[in-house]
């Protein structure tokens, strides 16, 4: 990897600067695709999802709390909405986001690891660059629409901390 590749965009991990590969989404542009691995080992796209809104609730791995609080809160705030799906994209492995999920109830949210599909990391600029998380993902949040816009992001400016839910689903609403 080059070096000028890495990126400081604002996030801390216990307040040291951490480093980013690639450029995170703006609001107004296209998502990029991707090709990520489900629950039962299948390649799933960001076309699977169809004319859903979605949340991608990107984290470093549901193995801990803050990761896990943020599966929590999105999968109760998507029981009640429609036409919504709220995808975890984590570094995990399939089994172990199935297992969290499935031994907390979640049952309103899908999966997704980057097991073969490592380029969504610099394709959605959270891949971190250095320090004790290298390879795995920034905390993050992009919501898009029914056809894939990117309509509301949030970087996680501490990767400790959790994402501001009121505003990610305050602009889900307003699609």
């Amino acid at each position: 990897m080059k070096k000028e590749d890495k990126k400081t965009q604002g996030t801390t991990l216990g307040g040291t600067p951490v480093h980013l590969y690639g450029d995170f989404p703006k609001v107004g542009q296209a998502a990029p695709a991707f090709s990520l691995v489900s629950k039962d080992l299948q390649d799933t796209t960001l076309e699977s999802f169809g004319a859903k809104r979605k949340v991608l609730n990107i984290v470093p791995s549901l193995d801990t709390p803050t990761c896990q609080a943020s599966a929590r809160r999105f999968n109760q705030a998507a029981s009640g909405l429609d036409n919504t799906v709220v995808i975890n994209i984590s570094t995990d492995l399939p089994f172990a986001m199935s297992r969290f999920c499935t031994s907390e109830g979640l049952d309103n949210v899908v999966n997704l690891s980057v097991m073969r599909g490592r380029e969504f990391m610099r394709n959605y600029g959270v891949k971190i660059a250095d320090g004790v998380l290298a390879g795995v993902m920034a905390r993050a949040v992009v919501v898009l629409d029914g056809s894939n816009v990117v309509r509301y992001t949030e970087l996680v400016s501490e990767i400790k901390n959790e994402p501001n839910y009121d505003a990610a689903l305050a602009a889900l609403q307003g699609i």
